[in-house]
């Protein structure tokens, strides 16, 4: 047969001799027996491959250092050993890139060779993808994430070596608890959620995507009590893009309307991740999986979790997956920190977050906030440093803003603190669009009392009409309402600080040189707590810095040192223009609800108002210190003590 010759991959040729045909010959699926073996064809026999021979290497097998002593699993697009490690002494699981639609061995040696010229392209580019994968596992220290011990390219293909692990996926407990009668409970299945979205902050913050999350690649190890995200399946997708196949890898049911095609307006990203993670969750509770997203642009016949099993769970997880699994992306839970906040995993609770962007309709492209994780990110609040607007000018600039959609709204005003991770920095969307609704004035004293100021004298006597004419002092028209300072905020969490919760906080460096220096700075603690960082500029931005989306919930324990940037992926960058800045650490021996301050979402950090919303809010606080310190989050019995530390750092960016 010719190059050109139409072939079918599901039947393995072996040629007889070590010399593989100058073109790979490929036929239709054919059983051959040893009673009749199959005719002759020119010069070339066809032999049939031995029981479960998909292509492996048989056991005994050298690769580096490596003897490979059982084959654990095998698919279409590679082959999973038991090996031991001559070096090391210690068993290992080596992982071989093997498209079995697109390669093959060379005489049943360890060479791989493409089966045709028309596949090397796509068989290189999925080789690339899987030496690309292994580097990017190798770089991340995560006990949910598999770890790659080492990674080489060999024999025309490539190796990664893993750590041999001994559990049970997801898939298989959960079909295990049917069988046995026993539901899922709440608590567990937070639990597995707090540990694999762990594991997707880390990866999200590096611009990295699982985008195959199912109950099958998920794993409980008994021995170390963990639960692991496997296969990230790299070199798969890269493959089946190039050759269209995109049926061989989404699992309908998991995977979100997104990745079935390039459709304008639906890019892949973190929001790809919540809807497959929110379908497991999906699967556990009601026993099967929503219906493949595909299907329901065009008729959603999604049953919302708040309706099937309602009483079973609490409304707040049954909403937020309800929520994550909204089949358009701009419609769905952003980011794995947001799910997080939303299940209660990360922050403390939150009223449901209020997006700058409206709904869009079909074909219209999204605003830049879909585009990925880590440009959501650096879209996060203005910088610190120019003189506040006049706060008539500020509020109309709201209620414009308020009314239109993110992709309007990024053209809101101009300076300030920007946010970067890793590639770059934009201005944040409209900081000035807090809230369009300014809270009522305090109510003036009534008109009885004003009336009764300018007591007229008992006698007709005309020298008391001066002192008539002059009212008695009244209350002024309530200043406070309409004046809200942060910085005097800053003060009153200091000055409400439990004695003895000693925190500090130290700048790495204070002076910023602008455009070349990052905020840094250190933080310890006399005592265990959770960490929250506000951030406050001279042209009155503030804003909720930790935690945030891509943090999750921050733990300080005491007597060590937490630093920012946490390497997370999350930094700031000094920016123009140049000011001064004031950032205030809060570390609370319980985690706070910060609702009362107003705050909204914007890209990964909170933005609070500042202007007379503020005011209102923090006339109306209770709590202790500051309305920006909100209260802690108790259980439902038992003492609450609201004991927290705080410590004051300024820095001063410059040219």
């Amino acid at each position: 047969m010719t190059p050109d010759a139409s072939d079918d991959d599901r039947t393995v040729i072996r040629p007889p001799g070590s010399t593989p045909p100058t073109a790979p010959t490929g036929f239709q699926p054919t059983e051959w027996s040893a009673a009749a073996p199959p005719p002759a064809m020119e010069r070339t026999q066809v032999v049939a491959p031995p029981v479960d021979d998909g292509g492996h290497l048989p056991v005994g097998t050298m690769l580096a250092e490596f003897r490979l002593t059982e084959l654990i699993g095998e698919g279409g697009f590679g082959v999973v050993y038991k090996a031991f490690d001559t070096s090391l002494e210690r068993e290992v699981a080596l992982k071989e890139y093997m498209p079995s639609s697109l390669a093959q061995r060379i005489g049943g040696g360890t060479q791989v060779q493409v089966k045709s010229e028309r596949y090397r392209e796509t068989f290189e580019a999925g080789r690339d993808s899987f030496v690309k994968e292994a580097k990017m596992l190798a770089s991340f220290d995560h006990p949910s994430l598999v770890k790659v011990y080492r990674f080489w390219e060999a024999n025309g293909t490539a190796y990664m070596v893993m750590p041999l692990l001994k559990g049970t996926t997801l898939k298989d407990v959960l079909r295990d608890m049917k069988r046995g009668g026993q539901g899922v409970e709440e608590g567990w299945l937070r639990g597995v959620l707090a540990q694999i979205t762990e594991a997707l902050l880390v990866i999200h913050a590096e611009q990295v995507y699982h985008r195959d999350i199912a109950p099958d690649n998920v794993m409980f190890l008994p021995e170390k009590g963990r639960w692991l995200l496997l296969d990230f399946g790299a070199a798969r997708r890269v493959i089946s893009e190039q050759t269209q196949a995109l049926t061989v890898i989404l699992k309908p049911g998991y995977a979100p309307v997104e990745q079935y095609a390039e459709i304008p307006g639906m890019k892949q990203g973190a929001w790809t991740d919540v809807y497959a993670l929110a379908a497991v969750v999906y699967f556990a509770l009601v026993g099967r999986t929503p219906p493949p997203s595909v299907g329901r642009i065009l008729n959603d016949t999604y049953q919302p979790l708040v309706e099937v099993a309602a009483g079973r769970y609490s409304e707040a997880l049954l909403a937020a997956i309800d929520r994550a699994l909204a089949v358009r992306p701009e419609h769905r839970t952003q980011s794995i920190g947001e799910l997080r906040q939303d299940l209660g995993l990360g922050d403390a609770p939150v009223a449901e977050m209020s997006y700058s962007t409206q709904p869009l309709p079909p074909g219209t492209e999204m605003p830049p906030r879909y585009g990925s994780e880590a440009a959501q990110a650096a879209t996060a609040m203005k910088a610190l440093a120019t003189p506040a607007p006049a706060p008539r000018a500020a509020a109309a600039t709201a209620a414009r803003a308020a009314t239109a959609p993110a992709a309007a709204a990024a053209a809101g005003s101009g300076n300030g603190l920007k946010i970067g991770i890793g590639v770059g920095v934009l201005a944040l969307a409209a900081v000035g669009a807090y809230f369009a609704l300014a809270p009522a004035p305090r109510p003036a004293p009534p008109p009885g009392e004003l009336a009764a100021a300018p007591v007229p004298a008992p006698a007709p006597a005309p020298a008391p009409a001066p002192v008539a004419a002059t009212p008695v002092p009244a209350p002024a028209p309530a200043p406070a309402p309409a004046v809200f300072d942060p910085a005097a905020e800053f003060e009153r969490m200091l000055a409400t600080q439990t004695p003895g919760f000693g925190v500090k906080a130290e700048p790495v460096k204070a002076q910023l040189k602008i455009g070349v220096d990052e905020f840094r700075f250190n933080v310890t603690s006399d005592r265990d707590g959770f960490v929250y960082v506000y951030g406050f500029s001279s042209d009155g931005t503030l804003a909720l810095l930790v935690p945030n989306t891509i943090s999750g919930a921050v733990r300080v324990r005491k007597g060590q040192t937490w630093r920012f940037p946490t390497g997370n992926g999350f930094a700031l960058e000094s920016q123009e223009p140049a000011g001064p800045t004031q950032m205030l650490v809060l570390v609370s021996a319980r985690q706070r609800n910060l609702e009362g301050a107003g705050a909204r979402s914007d890209g990964p950090v909170k933005i609070f108002p500042t202007g007379p919303a503020a005011a209102a809010l923090a006339s109306g606080f209770t709590g202790r210190g500051s309305v920006l310190g909100g209260v802690p989050v108790c259980p439902a019995s038992g003492p609450c003590d609201d004991e927290y530390g705080a410590a004051l750092m300024r820095f001063e960016t410059q040219r």
